[in-house]
This record gives C-alpha cells, sequence and structure tokens, in this order.
C-alpha cells in the first residue's frame, strides 16, 4: 500500500482528504503540524504539506523534508494562491495545489508525481469476471464488446474502494464515509441507488450481481 505523508491543520479539509484518498486506497498519515514530520517522512512515498500550519510554515517544513529525503516528491495543498506562493513552494515542491480543490484533481496529481517517482499503483490489471480493468487510468472493458465502461464520478468512486477491498466486506457505513465524507444516516438510501446504478453498468444480470455482491444486512463486497 502506498503511503501519504499528510500535513494539514485545518480538521474539515484533512477529514475529506484523509477520507478520499483512503478510500482510493492509500494509507494516510497525518499530521496536524510540522512536528514529527522529519521523523515520517522516510516511511512515506509522497507528502502533501499545507503552506499555514501551527509553527513553522509549510515553506520551512517541506525545505526540511525536501534536504532529509530528495527523492519524496511534495505536493503543496495551499490556500495561498498568489504567484510569489508559487513560486516559492515550487523552489522545492513537485507541484503546488490551491484550495478549494476537487478531490479527484488532487488524486490525479497524486499519481502523476508517484508515477516520476517509480511508486504508480502496482495492482495494474485486474480480470474481473467479463471486465478487464486498469486501475492505474481508471479504465473497465467489457471482455464481451471490447468497449470501454464509462461510470459517473460517485459510481467510480464507489468500485474503486471496493477493488482496493477485495473480498473484503465492507459495511455500507464505511463506503459511504470513505467516497462522501461524511458521516452516512440511518435510512438514507443514496449509496444503495448509486450500487444500483453501477450494477446495470458492470454486471452481466443486475438483478443477480457476480462482482458487486450484497452481504445481506452489513454492506457489499468484491470477490477477486
Amino acid at each position: 500500500m502506498r503511503r501519504i505523508l499528510y500535513i494539514e491543520d485545518d480538521l474539515d479539509i484533512g477529514l475529506i482528504v484523509q477520507s478520499h484518498l483512503t478510500g482510493r486506497g492509500f494509507a494516510v498519515d497525518w499530521l496536524r503540524s510540522g512536528d514529527g514530520a522529519t521523523e515520517r517522512v522516510a516511511d512515506a512515498d509522497l507528502v502533501i504539506l499545507d503552506v499555514m500550519l501551527p509553527g513553522l510554515d509549510g515553506f520551512t517544513v517541506g525545505q526540511r523534508l525536501k534536504r532529509i529525503a530528495p527523492d519524496k516528491p511534495i505536493l503543496m495543498l495551499s490556500a495561498r494562491s498568489t504567484i510569489d506562493d508559487k513560486l516559492e513552494g515550487l523552489q522545492f515542491a513537485d507541484d503546488y495545489m490551491t484550495k478549494p480543490f476537487h478531490p479527484d484533481e488532487l488524486a490525479a496529481r497524486i499519481e502523476v508525481l508517484l508515477r516520476r517517482n517509480g511508486k504508480a499503483d502496482n495492482q495494474g490489471q485486474i480480470k474481473l469476471g467479463h471486465l478487464d480493468i486498469d486501475l492505474s487510468k481508471p479504465m473497465f472493458i467489457d471482455q464481451r464488446s471490447g468497449e470501454e465502461i464509462i461510470l459517473t464520478g460517485k459510481q467510480l468512486q464507489i468500485f474503486l474502494y471496493l477493488l482496493r477491498h477485495p473480498n473484503q466486506i465492507l459495511t455500507k457505513e464505511q463506503i459511504y464515509e470513505a467516497v462522501w465524507g461524511e458521516p452516512s444516516w440511518d435510512g438514507d438510501k443514496t449509496l444503495n441507488v448509486h450500487i444500483r446504478y453501477l450494477r446495470e453498468k458492470i454486471e452481466i444480470n443486475p438483478s443477480s450481481p457476480a462482482i458487486v455482491e450484497t452481504i445481506r444486512g452489513i454492506g457489499f463486497r468484491v470477490k477477486q
């Protein structure tokens, strides 16, 4: 599992990023300040770093991390969006992304940096029933027709979360919180609706699903 050292003091943003990246199969080590970052960077494949932190600012922390671990890609993620801020960050960082941001764009930029650093998703190709799956793109091909199956954003996030936890029974609450970044509530049918539409695209017989299994009273599972 690829590991991200995430340094962000904003609780709300941190929870969203942590949930989204965990849902994509990353292990996220989240710090609320730069304290302890130099000790943990050795275990990370990539660093996501805010600028405005308590104590040492992100520019100082990033420079220290780059001196200690020059091979670790650093992605600055900050509300400071002036050209001077970006130029200062890019003196040591490998990418600079401003807030507000879309989590899918953040994940895409992470994948680019990891590919450059030889840490691309090594799960590669998966054959699942009649589907050829390339998790690195991601892309889903129906073997019967050779055509690509196009998923909506939420369908893609749900399916990727299940695929990155193969053979594991995931509760509805786990899936919802990973994809939507907030707690689910009793009686909400949102996830069930998205699962139904997902099955209509990927299953041979959506009424008798063989890929996304329902575990009655608990949640769902993808068997590989």
